[in-house]
């Protein structure tokens, strides 16, 4: 008989000045048949040396930690030794911040640490854990201080689109807010209202929109229930809510919905596109950003059959490229961009009118 070879674990390093929060992390990891928890440093200065022996595939990082915070040494690792790295951040503001930071630094992704309730609050999300860990394990990251070149603005449009009502609607999950930043920076200022459902916690998504906002020619906010959506605007799902678009006679307006999580999520990707289906048809321009699994996908099929136009961000530009994999497995992409190049992509769409050529 043939051996059976097994599939090797990931190896995961937990780093964490609590003994509690390392206690529970490295029981949730190898609770799993998939994972192990090689080890577990109090502080960066253990985890270097730790690094360099147990040659870990994934790190949990703590941000907040003494002799060295979780920042500092997400820094030096991407440029000495770059490997996925989940962050591990408190629910306050300045957790948020700080794991926000860390996306731009290279991490991957964070974990939301609740402030009560630690021990049971983590058990509660072990397999949300677990999940991020795997994502982690096989996603492109970022190597800090990589050259790229710089997003090109975009000139105003000057009220050139064919026709005013038209909608950006954007999905994205993990290595999104980055995807969001690349994509909405070059927009000009007079570019038609963009709605985006990306999957974060709730106390983190009013920090990164106030993030965008100091850095983009448009105005960045989180979505307001019975707000009107307005040219020159960004609107952010918040965390704790569904997304849609309705109508109100000739406005669009934001719906907030408390519904229950549609694939997992709320906001879910899929309640958004849905509404745009339903209530902005060919007038909208779907864009399906990186992100882990399939939320979405059908609701981008539906916009499609609407009359939308559909792009999705390529694989080569992902960090993980799932949710725009299963958008285009359904046929629901019209064509798929590098992020460095969708901004101008779905405005010259908006600019032209009809459709280009299908992948």
């Amino acid at each position: 008989m043939s051996e059976v070879i097994q599939p090797r674990k990931i190896k995961v390093l937990i780093i964490d000045d609590s003994a509690l929060i390392r206690s529970i992390l490295k029981e949730i990891v190898n609770s799993y048949a998939d994972m192990e928890a090689v080890g577990a440093a109090a502080n960066p200065l253990q985890a270097r040396e730790m690094i360099k022996t147990l040659n870990p595939d994934v790190l949990t990082l703590d941000v907040e930690m003494p002799e060295m915070d979780g920042l500092t040494f997400l820094e030096k690792l991407m440029r000495l030794r770059p490997m996925p790295v989940l962050m591990i951040s408190t629910l306050t503001e300045r957790g948020s911040e700080a794991a926000l930071r860390s996306l731009e630094l290279g991490a991957v992704d964070f974990l939301a640490k609740p402030k009560l309730g630690v021990a049971q609050g983590m058990q509660d999300y072990a397999d949300d854990i677990a999940e991020k860990i795997r994502v982690a394990a096989r996603a492109k990251f970022k190597v800090y201080g990589a050259i790229k070149s710089p997003a090109q603005n975009l000139p105003a449009l000057g009220g050139r689109l064919s026709s005013t009502e038209k909608l950006i609607i954007v999905g994205a999950s993990t290595g999104g807010t980055e995807a969001l930043k690349e994509f909405l920076l070059p927009m000009p200022a007079d570019a038609p209202a963009i709605l985006i459902a990306q999957h974060m916690p709730e106390a983190f998504t009013k920090s990164f929109a106030a993030r965008l906002d100091g850095l983009c020619k448009i105005t960045v906010t989180e979505g307001e229930n019975k707000e009107r959506v307005l040219p020159g605007h960004a609107y952010i799902a918040p965390g704790h809510s569904h997304m849609l678009v309705k109508r109100s006679g000739s406005n669009y307006v934001i719906e907030l919905s408390q519904a229950a999580p549609v694939n997992h999520h709320r906001p879910s990707v899929e309640v958004l596109f849905r509404s745009a289906a339903q209530c902005v048809g060919a007038n909208a321009i779907g864009v399906m950003l990186t992100g882990m699994g399939k939320d979405g996908a059908v609701g981008m099929l539906e916009m499609r059959q609407a009359g939308a136009y559909n792009f999705a961000q390529d694989e080569a530009s992902c960090v993980v490229y799932g949710m725009p994999r299963a958008a285009v497995e359904v046929g629901a992409i019209h064509e798929s961009l590098p992020i460095q190049d969708m901004a101008q992509g779905v405005i010259q769409k908006l600019m032209s009118g009809g459709v280009r050529h299908r992948l």
